[in-house]
């Protein structure tokens, strides 16, 4: 079966086929089908997900799945949330995308200690939804969410990782985030535990064995 994954992210493209290896699903990543990423206007994870799990699955006639994910610290109302990519604001593009998405985390980082700099409650959690639909019109998408409980750091640790990984304390194992190894981190995380989900949920309701 093929499912086109509403992404053009080659890790996320790696990590979930990694993680459905055990069904049968040709995971396809929508830029090599030439299907354009979707707006995601909504204030919601499950929203954006959804949107552009359909947008996807419109554009491939088929099976897509989407993730939405992002930050939610308790503190400041479960922002950054939907905005989590850009919460200190676009940055200027460098001629290197690699070097732009460092930049990117490295603003957000930094607006995210300014607005906790007089918090006491630094409780936050990572968030991945993932949703999964036969066709565009399907009436019963398949909805996996996962939640990776920490703490929000004084300062950045580690140097592993992305986004917000330096200044997520993960207490149950008394690091940061990004202060874990990449495989240890993708076997934890919060997209790991919705994928693992997401796995159940293919083989019980559309009965991919």
């Amino acid at each position: 079966m093929r499912l086109v994954l509403a992404s053009n992210n080659a890790k996320k493209l790696a990590e979930l086929r990694s993680l459905f290896a055990a069904l049968p699903v040709d995971l396809v990543a929508q830029g090599a089908l030439g299907i354009a990423e979707a707006d995601e206007p909504h204030g919601t994870f499950v929203e954006n997900a959804l949107a552009k799990a359909r947008h996807a699955a419109q554009a491939a006639g088929g099976a897509a799945i989407a993730d939405d994910s992002g930050l939610c610290v308790d503190a400041l109302g479960g922002a950054p949330g939907v905005i989590s990519a850009h919460f200190a604001g676009l940055v200027t593009s460098l001629p290197d995308r690699e070097a732009t998405r460092h930049a990117q985390d490295a603003a957000n980082n930094r607006h995210l200690l300014e607005r906790l700099q007089s918090a006491t409650n630094r409780r936050a959690r990572f968030v991945s939804t993932l949703v999964a639909l036969r066709s565009a019109d399907d009436p019963e998408p398949l909805i996996a969410f996962g939640r990776w409980e920490g703490e929000i750091l004084q300062a950045p640790r580690g140097a592993g990782g992305f986004g917000y990984d330096p200044l997520m304390f993960i207490p149950v194992l008394g690091c940061a985030a990004a202060e874990l190894p990449a495989a240890r981190k993708n076997e934890l995380s919060h997209r790991a535990l919705a994928a693992a989900q997401m796995l159940q949920l293919l083989r019980d309701v559309w009965a991919l064995r």
